[in-house]
């Protein structure tokens, strides 16, 4: 890959992890800002719904958190854009529509369809 394209990533990801970082933040304080009592039980059941709902996505951004900083780490190691399983480049296309991904389009392809074979 070409240095230009590894420039590219690494800002792009670094940028990434600096958002997912911050909304983090936000919702640690969100949180903490915890509503008083629900006169009406259908409030505090829509209040518990939404509160839910965030902690569902907030999970989600840790989990793609965990990725960028992996992708950066293999930036910094020289095997970024390289697929894991068969060794081939990921196509700077693939990388683009998913920086953080590992596989090559043709591994991810077999991977899936060996996942819905099994029915997982």
């Amino acid at each position: 890959m070409k240095k230009k394209d590894i420039d590219y990533f690494k800002e792009l990801l670094t940028k990434r992890l600096e958002e997912l970082l911050n909304q983090a933040g936000d919702t640690v304080l969100e949180m903490n800002d915890s509503k008083g009592n629900f006169p009406d039980p259908t409030d505090r059941a829509a209040y518990e719904a939404d509160r839910n709902f965030e902690l569902r996505i907030r999970d989600r951004e840790h989990k793609l958190i965990k990725k960028v900083k992996r992708a950066l780490e293999r930036i910094d190691e020289g095997s970024f854009g390289i697929c894991e399983k068969c060794g081939d480049d990921i196509s700077v296309a693939r990388l683009k529509a998913r920086p953080v991904t590992t596989l090559c389009i043709d591994c991810k392809t077999s991977e899936e369809a060996q996942e819905k074979a099994l029915g997982l």
